[in-house]
């Protein structure tokens, strides 16, 4: 095979994050009596969420402020008389449970058995764990490598360092990262001189100052890249 290591950004890569928000949501505001919460905030929340998500890639905010932050922003924006740090602490316990995968994941991962497979995200780090470990892909993985126990967060070089040296990996060229984000997965591979393959089953615009190596819209096209 052309690669050895595939490295695999986890949210809207091989699971599917909006369904796990989508579950996380319903029930963190069911819980707190107000059962069409998320159908009713879920636009606003995805905004803030999004926006404070790129802050951190950047290192504007850590982690443990980001997951409380965004709901001070959003009761804020609502007038909803609910405690940030409570809400927070429901949300994160119910986003852990979804274990929802995207279309072939379990499939490509077996393809894949000749490779050493790992996982590499920005996420929380008990949540992706829960998550991870409670899904089809449970033994999949020599490695989940999560930013919060690294120190550093994709783009930054210092996680490839961490998953490098975890991983016991000299060779860059036999390394793939493959990742749905080009600010987070493709530039951090782009920075550290491995080969990127961009998952853009949405058909999302590119930047031409962020150019994968590859580029696919479903899982199961990267089986002829790394063959």
């Amino acid at each position: 095979m052309k690669y050895k290591v595939i490295l695999f950004d986890a949210d809207d890569t091989l699971f599917d994050y909006g369904m796990a928000e989508s579950h996380a949501l319903y029930h963190a505001f069911a819980h707190f009596g107000l059962p069409t919460g998320a159908e009713d905030y879920a636009s606003s929340y995805k905004e803030i969420n999004h926006s404070l998500w790129k802050d951190f890639e950047q290192g504007r905010i850590t982690s443990a402020a980001l997951r409380v932050e965004r709901f001070n922003r959003l009761f804020a924006a609502h007038s909803l008389e609910l405690k940030p740090d409570e809400f927070s602490e429901a949300y994160l316990r119910f986003l852990g449970e979804g274990t929802f995968l995207i279309q072939g994941a379990v499939e490509l991962c077996g393809e894949l058995a000749g490779c050493r497979l790992a996982i590499i995200t920005n996420g929380i780090k008990d949540v992706q764990q829960s998550r991870i470990k409670g899904s089809p892909l449970s033994e999949v993985f020599e490695a989940i490598i999560i930013s919060e126990e690294t120190g550093y967060q994709k783009p930054e070089t210092g996680i490839f360092d961490y998953a490098f040296e975890r991983l016991g990996i000299s060779d860059k060229s036999k390394v793939l990262i493959v990742g749905d984000s080009l600010t987070s997965d493709i530039q951090g591979g782009i920075n550290y001189g491995i080969d990127t393959c961009w998952f853009n089953p949405l058909e999302k615009p590119g930047d031409p100052d962020v150019l994968p190596t590859y580029e696919i819209r479903s899982l199961e096209e990267l089986l002829k890249i790394v063959r």
